[in-house]
């Protein structure tokens, strides 16, 4: 008989996060082991719980969610994104140039469709968070990798994006906060891209998922809040602020030069309407969430639950000898180097797949977020304090077998 086969546009499409490893992960579990999670930032899996108000809003709006609405989304909730971009600085949004998705990943694959022609290029940051080249990469275009420096607080290398400018590159991707570096990046730097996209027409796309998850007191620029001659568009949403990863609620906000992009946005509106709509219940949470007590202020401050939990892991990594971290300024995550000189590691993979079977704990190795060497892991700092202190007890005591 003949086999089915999956399309060759999924031949280089690579999603690592939830790949190999973690389905021995979940062989483990069903064997009735115990697996200690850090490789997905899932806050609910870590007690960290979507605020009570927004769950009680949506469920008392809850009968107003059984039919289509309009495949932008809600008024009441694109309304309140709205008056987010103003808080923002991000200015002349309208309603309908908001979009409401499940998830911003629906939301970044539905642009890169409806952008993107056979051998368009997208700049996009390595490290990245991979969703980005995967879906360039479906959508038929090319991703390629600019640098960001990890001597300079990951930051990216506007030199080498510069560099990487074609005649078919289309975009610029930011991811800031970054996932999985945790840089926030400062105003100069954004106002360099901004030249950049100016210099040779190129549209600016910006995830800022991680726009409130921000410490010592670091300040967070939305980068369209710093231009308006040039396209922008500005991904953000509730799961990982709001802790509402399950509700699959985020937004697409397009601005600056919208006047040039009226086909690309009629083809942007195309797909969304060939969805129908997002899911509404979580449209229901939007307006509440956004308006309401930003209990994220409290878990990111000194002695918060986020903040504390920071810097017990960077701190006990930073202890492993062999081992750096840059200290992470937004989002969730750590990124450490471990020094080639004392860990002569070939095969990354293999490392975090050696760490789950010996220690029970799941993490992802660095060359799933698209950088070239093997000698960097991401570890998720969602666990209580001590659960991490034990983690990475045990971690330290793994990677001594690593050691020449």
């Amino acid at each position: 008989m003949q086999n089915y086969y999956k399309s060759a546009k999924l031949d280089n499409v690579c999603y690592e996060i939830r790949g190999v490893v973690l389905r021995e992960a979940r062989r483990l579990e069903e064997e009735g082991h115990r697996v200690l999670k850090l490789n997905i930032g899932n806050p609910a899996a870590f007690e960290l719980d979507v605020p009570e108000e927004i769950q009680q809003d949506v469920i008392y709006n809850m009968h107003l969610a059984q039919g289509y609405v309009e495949s932008k989304g809600l008024f009441s909730a694109r309304k309140a994104v709205m008056h987010y971009c103003q808080q923002r600085g991000i200015d002349k949004v309208d309603i309908d140039d908001i979009f409401l998705g499940n998830g911003v990943s629906e939301l970044i694959v539905m642009t890169m469709q409806a952008m993107l022609n056979t051998g368009d290029e997208v700049l996009i940051p390595a490290p990245d968070y991979p969703l980005w080249t995967a879906a360039v990469t479906l959508s038929s275009g090319k991703p390629v990798h600019y640098r960001c420096d990890e001597q300079q607080n990951w930051f990216p290398d506007i030199e080498d994006i510069r560099k990487k400018i074609t005649r078919r590159t289309r975009a610029i991707v930011l991811i800031n906060p970054n996932n999985p570096t945790g840089a926030v990046y400062s105003t100069e730097l954004l106002e360099q891209v901004i030249e950049l996209a100016r210099q040779h027409n190129l549209i600016i796309l910006s995830d800022e998922i991680y726009d409130k998850i921000l410490y010592d007191g670091t300040e967070h620029v939305s980068t369209a809040s710093l231009a308006d001659d040039v396209l922008f568009f500005t991904y953000n949403g509730l799961s990982k602020n709001y802790r509402a990863a399950g509700y699959r609620s985020g937004w697409m906000i397009i601005s600056g030069a919208k006047h040039r992009a009226r086909d690309l946005i009629e083809g942007i509106d195309m797909l969304s309407n060939m969805r129908l709509c997002a899911n509404v219940p979580a449209q229901l949470a939007i307006q509440t969430a956004l308006g309401g007590y930003q209990s994220i202020n409290d878990l990111v401050a000194p002695g918060g639950r986020l903040f504390e939990q920071r810097e017990t892991a960077w701190r006990m990594l930073n202890d492993i000898p062999g081992v750096s971290c840059v200290k992470p300024q937004g989002a969730l995550y750590l990124f450490p180097k471990l020094d080639p000189k004392h860990f002569p590691i070939v095969n990354d993979e293999k490392l975090v797949l050696d760490l789950l079977l010996q220690e029970k704990i799941l993490l992802v190795q660095g060359s799933a977020f698209n950088i070239d060497d093997k000698q960097h892991l991401r570890v998720v700092f969602l666990p209580r304090e001590d659960t991490l202190e034990d983690a990475m007890g045990r971690l330290g005591n793994f990677l001594a077998q690593y050691q020449q």
